[in-house]
């Protein structure tokens, strides 16, 4: 019999322990989670009608693991949509919000009446744009940031007015550190195969189904995304996996005589394991592996993260003094402001918010800056960004606030040479993967991929042991 153990009982921990159990039969799960609760950042609290999101609020349907996983676990009619009858984004631009132009294609403008009408930037900026049809393609030599590459293609106004707070609502980063290769690579694809990239997103544009009522691109069950973990957890339960919480690995070893894994705990209590799936943060992993391979442990420590908090709160609608005519807004660091964004959650996901009530969420933290770290001066904060950019002063009815320490991770320059390294030092290690978000993309399906990855991995590593196989990629 198999025996696998999965460190870290988060989106990805939770998938890789679900594709153990389909994929290797009379096998020995265990999936181990130093916290006290399953899902990761994926958190949900349910009260008084609301139903409110700590961390993500949707998954990309576009990426079709995470679909694919909710159809396996029975929760396909459970899906949601965004509101298809109140799509308006806005970007707070000079302390007003403006909306965001319509069109855009992969955050590339793609519709020039609407760029033309937007206040969002300057008639030279306009021109600046209308360049990139004109500027050849500069073929790669190496990375480039995400921040010199539109600054290149589309000018500097543009990055910073309207694809820098679009990218920051995803990565909270640093648009001029992030890589472009591991981050959008399909905007060099635009460039170097239609000479442009408005050219390029006129192109992708046409390509885009214009059915009205088509299905959306972001979907969330119907209670929040804790349906996932809950299935998932379900799952595991009846197969007969074991799921420790409150349970932490240390570090782990392989015994090179016998081939088996050794995993310690902080207890000092020794697990043993025929194949190991490490699914905690890049940082956490390092330390995990840092007796077995210094080396992977250095380029794993490599991957910065950054912090980020979300507040939510409840207003009764009669207190409201605009009408919250969208999915919300997006802040451009050049703002100066502390927070990052605001979802109109109740407009964006009706069900989500009592009748007669408004549920608002603001994001906070971004890479290079520093934000109060109790819940307390987080809560004052979200008040006064809503006081400011909506004119919200009364008592919220409901608040609730979620701090992420070191959960954010940043795909800088530099990023796909740690990957290879990584997989270099990886391929010594036979039966050994590593899942979740901080290497491959860090959407909830990005990490639902990577555990399954990562379980393909181990048993392709299994076979190659016993001479069948050729080993798979070792980073997922």
């Amino acid at each position: 019999m198999n025996r696998i153990i999965v460190i870290g009982g988060g989106i990805a921990g939770l998938s890789a322990a679900y594709y153990a159990t389909r994929n290797l039969q009379y096998s020995e799960i265990t999936l181990l989670e130093a916290s006290s609760r399953w899902g990761g950042k994926i958190l949900t609290d349910r009260v008084d009608g609301f139903v409110v999101e700590g961390g993500p609020d949707t998954f990309l349907a576009t990426k079709p693991w995470g679909v694919a996983l909710c159809k396996e676990l029975g929760l396909g009619e459970r899906l949601h949509g965004t509101n298809p009858r109140q799509k308006n984004t806005y970007v707070l631009h000079d302390g007003r919000l403006h909306p965001l132009p319509e069109g855009l294609a992969m955050m590339i403008p793609s519709n020039i009446p609407s760029i033309l009408h937007s206040r969002l930037i300057s008639w030279p900026g306009k021109v600046r744009i209308g360049l990139d049809f004109l500027l050849p393609p500069r073929f790669p030599n190496g990375d480039e940031s995400l921040g010199a590459f539109v600054s290149r293609r589309l000018g500097r106004e543009a990055y910073e007015n309207l694809i820098e707070p679009l990218m920051s609502g995803i990565y909270a980063g640093d648009g001029d550190a992030l890589s472009l290769s591991s981050t959008f690579p399909y905007l060099r694809d635009l460039e170097l195969t239609y000479g442009s990239l408005a050219r390029g997103a006129l192109e992708m544009r046409k390509k885009m189904p214009t059915t009205p009522g088509s299905r959306s691109a972001f979907l969330t069950p119907t209670t929040g995304l804790a349906e996932v973990v809950e299935k998932l957890v379900e799952h595991l339960t009846i197969n007969g996996a074991t799921l420790r919480l409150n349970t932490r690995a240390v570090f782990v070893t392989r015994d090179l005589t016998h081939g088996i894994w050794n995993v310690e705990l902080d207890t000092g209590e020794v697990l043993t394991a025929d194949g190991i799936v490490i699914a905690a943060p890049a940082f956490a992993a390092a330390g995990i592996v840092s007796a077995l391979d210094p080396k992977l442990a250095a380029n794993l420590s490599a991957i910065p993260y950054s912090s980020t908090a979300t507040v939510s709160l409840a207003y009764r609608q009669v207190d409201l003094v605009r009408p919250l005519d969208g999915y919300g807004y997006v802040i451009p660091r050049r703002e100066g402001r502390r927070a990052l964004a605001c979802t109109w959650t109740s407009t964006k996901f009706p069900h989500r918010a009592p009748n007669g009530y408004a549920l608002i969420r603001v994001f906070i933290g971004r890479t290079g800056q520093d934000i109060p770290w109790n819940a307390t001066d987080l809560l004052a904060l979200a008040r006064e960004e809503l006081a400011f950019t909506l004119n919200i002063r009364a008592e919220p009815t409901l608040s609730r606030v979620f701090m992420w320490e070191k959960a954010m991770p940043q795909y800088n320059l530099g990023h796909p040479d740690l990957l290879k390294s990584i997989n270099t030092a990886l391929e010594c290690h036979p039966c050994l993967a590593l899942a979740g978000d901080g290497y491959r993309g860090i959407g909830i399906p990005d990490c639902i991929h990577s555990g399954e990855l990562a379980i393909q991995k181990i048993l392709a590593d299994m076979q190659v042991e016993s001479n069948v196989l050729s080993p798979a990629p070792a980073i997922q």
